[in-house]
């Protein structure tokens, strides 16, 4: 008779036989730089090379999608449809990484190259996402070989830009809305709060770029002969930043501050460790005050300058520059008004007289912020089933604290999302040295194996 135990022998052979590291490493193998030159053929072999076998032995129906945005990268979808009776899981993930740095890695290691060191495996793309979702297609495989049917359809989508905004993603599942109904989006991105420990997380903070620029004039003039008479860009662009958050990283904006850190998200956060990192000494006194470090991680908005030029600070010359530029972020949780964040920072600049300072929003990658309600009954299911397995209570967040299209499935296919991290937080997601513990790997595929089982087991 079929068993739970048999389906999670089969997941610990994925690790015992060596076949786990194999199928990873065929994956990791395939560069899938969507930043770069990678060509639209390039990234589609990730779908026919890398992950047509495993969805073959789904069972799954799979078609390869142009996407709807002109040389944007492909899309793959597929369903497996067992009985209109069940629940449909959808179930989703990212294929495209960000560029390999070769060269910045720990001696040895060439990025796309499987690469086990200790008791964990590198290599770019094992964390963020293909060693992900390659743990939650074989759990479903483990699930299938011993059940010999899921108990649930199933149905899949996967893109290839991610990691530059999710290009044509929202138009597909508009087209598509149909084709994806399901009941529950379950998917894996991102770390868990802490690494011995399951996470489920419900959406993800949202992110808007702009560019803050002063320019007043063409060429550097010389310092000695135009310093006191001319405006330097620099000394401007310095003080309009300085009204946006005060010296300790508090935003000063009133309409950029969320209305949604309830109670009931505060009382989740609360069950959280008070210790962000074991290897990075968080600021206590960074951001808004009056708040944990979890209520600002998950909770509220922060605002963040990723770039400053103005003139060349490796070959500096005794001119005053004609222009300063900053690359701005700001990262926010539902209930701000995303829309009219610019329009609100014009406001705010101008008030403090700084009607100088241009705002360009161009090429902006932007994520919209979204989460699933706390309440909702899917959370209730797979948190008891996930906890029944740990053995313990599990950490539960609302959203992440990162970016993620979680409001394409929340907003346009009207679906609750559950996403289930299998990496952990210095696993130097999108930097030199990408990796997991082999531990971590292991148990969260047990994990995932168990959670299928369970989800399907009234059929």
């Amino acid at each position: 008779m079929a068993s739970l135990a048999q389906a999670l022998e089969n997941s610990n052979n994925w690790f015992a036989n060596g076949e786990f590291f194999t199928k990873l490493s065929s994956l990791v193998n395939i560069v899938s730089d969507s930043k770069n030159s990678v060509s639209v053929e390039d990234l589609t072999s990730y779908y026919a090379d890398g992950l047509s076998d495993i969805l073959e032995e789904l069972g799954l129906q799979t078609e390869i999608i142009d996407n709807p945005i002109k040389n944007g990268p492909p899309f793959l979808i597929g369903t497996r449809l067992e009985s209109s009776q069940l629940n449909t899981i959808l179930l989703y993930g990212h294929g495209d990484t960000v560029p390999l740095q070769e060269g910045q890695w720990f001696e040895g290691i060439i990025p796309n190259e499987l690469k086990i060191i200790d008791d964990k495996i590198y290599g770019r793309g094992v964390a963020d996402n293909k060693g992900q979702h390659l743990i939650n297609l074989l759990a479903l495989l483990s699930v299938l070989k011993i059940r010999k049917k899921l108990g649930f359809n199933l149905k899949i989508i996967f893109e290839m830009g991610e990691e530059i905004g999710s290009p044509g993603l929202f138009d597909l599942c508009e087209q598509y809305k149909d084709y994806f109904e399901s009941d529950v989006l379950i998917a894996s991105d991102g770390p868990r709060v802490a690494i011995n420990v399951p996470t489920i997380f419900l959406g993800s903070r949202g992110a808007i770029n702009f560019e803050l620029e002063a320019k007043y004039r063409e060429g550097a003039h010389h310092s000695g002969n135009w310093g006191g008479v001319l405006r330097d860009p620099g000394v401007r662009l310095s003080h309009a930043l300085s009204v946006i958050t005060d010296k300790y990283g508090k935003i000063l904006i009133e309409n950029w501050k969320p209305t949604s850190l309830t109670e009931e998200v505060r009382h989740r956060l609360k069950s959280l460790p008070t210790t962000i990192s074991e290897t990075l000494e968080i600021d206590e006194n960074w951001g808004e005050p009056g708040l944990s470090s979890n209520e600002k991680l998950f909770g509220w908005n922060s605002f963040s300058i990723l770039a400053l030029k103005s003139g060349n600070i490796d070959v500096p010359v005794n001119a005053i520059q004609p222009s300063a530029k900053a690359l701005c972020q700001l990262r926010f949780v539902v209930g701000t008004d995303s829309n009219k964040v610019i329009s609100y920072l014009r406001g705010h600049l101008d008030h403090h007289g700084f009607k100088d300072i241009e705002i360009i929003t161009e090429d902006a990658i932007n994520f919209e912020a979204s989460r699933t309600n706390l309440n909702n009954i899917w959370l209730e299911k797979v948190e008891h089933i996930l906890e029944k397995f740990h053995g313990d209570k599990i950490h539960v967040i609302p959203n992440l604290a990162g970016s993620l299209p979680n409001n394409c499935f929340t907003d346009i296919l009207g679906i609750p999302t559950i996403w289930i991290p299998h990496s952990y937080k210095e696993c130097s997601q999108h930097a030199p040295n990408e990796h997991v513990p082999i531990k971590l790997l292991r148990n969260s595929l047990l994990l995932m194996t168990d959670l299928y089982w369970n989800l399907g087991k009234d059929v």
